[in-house]
């Protein structure tokens, strides 16, 4: 039996192409077409048989590489360009039947935490327009909550999956590092970098990520593991712990996330687990630590488009190498993303290097250290707000970096030391969501989500919490 009878492919990507259509206001995609829709649903239909993922449409960030659909990364120094090879990732699904439908806008180059960075103007926030969806995979984040697909891949960096998934009030996961293959995924900060999931619910994210997941030749930094289980369903959380840092709930937080978040810690009581305070003491150095190490690996990665290799080549007027990658590099980057190639050059300068970047990566080590000896102790899950308020105002932090950094204190820390976690909607602050955070040991994919999935049937993500 071919799969297009059971699936509907051809109905699936009309249905697709109209609602990508109607949410063009958000600005939430950068490359997309009916065209290839309904070559992606023949393709499906062509199958022997129906994948595990048949026909879901997907849709994956600018800065996974397609031969369909141009890789930008939301930067004019890569505007057109066209890889010639699909990320791993994206074979990988495509083998299970899903549809790749569009390419997502983004901050520029994955930096930022609001997608207002993008070469190609911001991403709004599908409940309210003058507010940001997150970053820097917004755009992803955005279709998802707009009802337009069911699933869409990210990238995370420091947060960069969590962060937009509370803003928006969907599912967000970051799997373990080298969990997921990075081969395709164009690079930010190479010891940090995970293509992560969004899902309208936990089994849509769960489902993506078993398919996507798993070792790669291509990828030296994917472990030896075998693919991400699906996650047998709970009834209850009994007999497990569960740990609440205390240095993630400030007395400052805002009302509504700690009204989330106590709410949901009485409902993982409820739902027969323990529920303890535990301390991270090493958390508050989570953001500079993130904002020295990850500008670093950037710097690094960006050499590569000097408008030799990569981008369109701009002629200075000295008319020698140097004038070129100037003027290439001027105008081919926008602010954010200059800021962090001085701020990741100068960390790695002689006379500097010891200073910043050998300590920023010896305070890693400790974070890490945090985690595990936590964990240790009996702990089977973190419970965490994911930010520290609900989606703020277009332009509010955009002239404040620190401002704007500090959005991503609650996630960054978790990226530091490599470990899965996911933002699961909570409920509401007068109207926009907020997310709750679960995080897990290395490789603890499976309780992970298990764990969500009870929620997820127990809160009510609609209510407004006080």
């Amino acid at each position: 039996m071919k799969a297009g009878k059971s699936t509907n492919a051809a109905g699936i990507a009309a249905s697709t192409g109209q609602k990508l259509a109607a949410a063009a206001a958000l600005n939430a995609t950068l490359h997309w077409s009916q065209e290839l829709l309904d070559a992606e649903a023949a393709r499906v239909d062509r199958m022997a048989t129906p994948g595990p993922l048949a026909a879901m449409p997907i849709a994956v960030k600018d800065n996974i590489v397609t031969v369909e659909q141009p890789t930008t990364c939301a930067a004019r120094i890569l505007e057109g360009y066209v890889s010639p090879y699909n990320a791993t990732v994206i074979n990988r699904l495509r083998a299970a039947g899903a549809m790749i439908v569009a390419k997502t806008n983004m901050d520029e180059f994955a930096m930022g935490s609001s997608t207002e960075h993008s070469a190609f103007g911001r991403v709004k926030h599908p409940l309210d327009a003058s507010r940001v969806p997150g970053g820097s995979s917004g755009g992803s984040a955005a279709l998802v909550a707009a009802g337009v697909v069911p699933a869409a891949l990210g990238s995370e960096t420091g947060g960069s999956v969590r962060q937009p998934a509370s803003f928006c009030g969907v599912v967000g996961v970051k799997p373990s590092y080298g969990r997921v293959s990075r081969y395709g995924l164009v690079a930010f900060g190479s010891s940090l970098d995970c293509v992560s999931v969004f899902g309208r619910t936990v089994d849509d994210a769960a489902r993506v990520l078993s398919v996507m997941s798993g070792p790669d030749p291509l990828d030296a930094t994917t472990v030896d593991r075998p693919a991400a289980p699906l996650p047998r369903p709970l009834d209850d959380l009994g007999g497990l712990t569960v740990g609440m840092p205390k240095e993630y709930f400030p007395a400052d937080l805002d009302p509504g996330v700690a009204a989330a978040l106590r709410r949901t810690a009485d409902r993982i009581r409820s739902l027969g687990a323990t529920v303890r305070e535990v301390s991270l003491p090493n958390a508050s150095y989570a953001v500079p630590t993130y904002y020295i190490i990850a500008p670093a690996e950037a710097a690094a990665n960006l050499a590569r488009y000097d408008g030799v290799r990569y981008g369109p080549r701009k002629v200075g007027p000295e008319g020698d190498i140097r004038a070129l990658y100037r003027a290439t590099r001027g105008e081919g980057f926008g602010p954010e993303v200059q800021r962090r190639i001085l701020v990741g050059t100068y960390v790695l300068s002689a006379g500097y290097y010891d200073a910043y970047y050998k300590k920023a990566q010896q305070v890693r080590a400790l974070i890490a250290e945090d985690f595990r000896r936590v964990f240790a102790s009996g702990v089977d899950l973190l419970l965490t707000p994911t930010t520290p308020t609900p989606a703020f105002k277009a332009g509010e932090k955009t002239e404040d970096p620190v401002a704007m950094y500090l959005a991503d204190v609650f996630v960054c820390s978790m990226s530091l030391a490599g470990l899965p976690a996911l933002s699961l909607p909570a409920g509401k602050s007068e109207g926009l969501p907020v997310g709750a955070q679960l995080v897990a040991p290395h490789f603890g994919e499976e309780r992970l989500l298990a764990v969500a999935g009870v929620l997820e049937r127990s809160l009510d993500a609609s209510a407004e919490v006080r």
